[in-house]
């Protein structure tokens, strides 16, 4: 695991973790590094590593000095670790900047019909669009803060959100979720049921009901939302192991976060008691195809790129395959799962 800790952090990696301007990928500020933040983060929270600790408050430091990007979806994603930063360090600065994105995500955020969260970006508004990837990058905070505030209006905005996002999001034929939907002209695009955005609601899943407590009905109906999700993964898993980035499309090419996120929501459902031990042993079997996905350096390869929404399945086909801090901490997720079995 500390080869895939230091295929996120070290300035060495800059080959499989540099952008077009030259810049490693962590020192800028978005859901890419947001998530891998957060991975740094559950990582240390287990195993209580001074130096990880140590590398985010830098990370935190360095670029809240060197200022902030627009507020969007996207760039929400890094805040779920700074609010966990704010109760090990105590430092009101960190907390007085969540609150400002908490109260932009819940009051400022345009939202769609139904009251859901747009997916802004830092390009495009995506008017009236819901995306899956909505639910990890923004709603987890939201939900956070809730906790860490008492702000029950907070809570229950997550609770709305989630079931939004399932309502017009679950293709109701397989279980799985599509891509996005859009409002104006009520169509899901492409009906890609893509990889990724399917383990953003699996791992992101797990990891709410951590969070925050909701009333027990919804619990219950979100567990079986996943149950349901997690039925359908079992079926369209590779031999090897893997899934592919189009899950219902054998032709498209197996991927490694998606993999890496199913496999940790499944081992920790498992674990946690919320799926049968069968969906567990689904994960286990994602982990070793993960494991012969990294390299001597510890960086995992085979991680599909930044993926927008398309009306055409080819676009998701086509979207190139390398290394992505992302997926880095998908799989540092994963192991530190996996740790809890043995």
């Amino acid at each position: 695991m500390q080869k895939i800790i230091g295929g996120i952090v070290s300035t060495d990696n800059r080959d499989a973790f540099t952008n077009r301007d030259g810049k490693h990928f962590m020192d800028e500020w978005d859901w890419f590094q947001g998530v891998a933040l957060f991975g740094l983060y559950q990582y240390y929270r287990d195993e209580k590593d001074p130096k990880v600790l140590d590398y985010l408050i830098a990370w935190f430091d360095r670029r809240i000095a060197l200022g902030l990007p627009g507020q969007n979806i996207n760039s929400t994603c890094p805040m779920l670790t700074l609010s966990y930063l704010y109760e090990e360090t105590g430092r009101k600065d960190y907390l007085e900047l969540c609150c400002r994105w908490a109260e932009y995500a819940v009051n400022k955020l345009p939202r769609t019909e139904e009251g859901g969260f747009q997916h802004v970006t830092i390009d495009s508004d995506n008017y009236m669009q819901l995306w899956d990837d909505t639910l990890y990058m923004t709603v987890l905070f939201v939900a956070r803060m809730g906790t860490l505030l008492g702000r029950e209006d907070y809570v229950q905005e997550s609770v709305r959100q989630f079931l939004v996002h399932i309502k017009y999001l679950t293709d109701t034929k397989t279980g799985l979720l599509f891509h996005g939907f859009n409002f104006d002209g009520r169509h899901h695009f492409a009906g890609a049921l893509w990889g990724r955005g399917n383990a953003w609601f699996t791992a992101g899943l797990v990891d709410y009901l951590d969070i925050v407590r909701i009333p027990e009905g919804v619990r219950m109906f979100l567990l079986s939302t996943l149950e349901t999700q997690a039925k359908a993964l079992l079926s369209c898993q590779a031999p090897e192991g893997m899934w592919h980035t189009l899950l219902d499309e054998e032709t498209s090419y197996l991927e490694a976060s998606a993999t890496a996120g199913f496999s940790y929501g499944l081992l920790k459902a498992a674990r946690k008691g919320y799926l049968p031990e069968k969906f567990g042993d689904a994960g286990m079997k994602g982990l070793q195809a993960i494991l012969g996905l990294i390299d001597e350096k510890g960086i995992l390869h085979g991680v599909s790129a930044g993926t927008c929404l398309s009306d055409s399945k080819d676009y998701y086909r086509s979207i190139r395959l390398d290394a992505q801090p992302y997926g880095q901490s998908m799989a540092l997720l994963l192991m530190t799962e996996a740790m809890k079995k043995v």
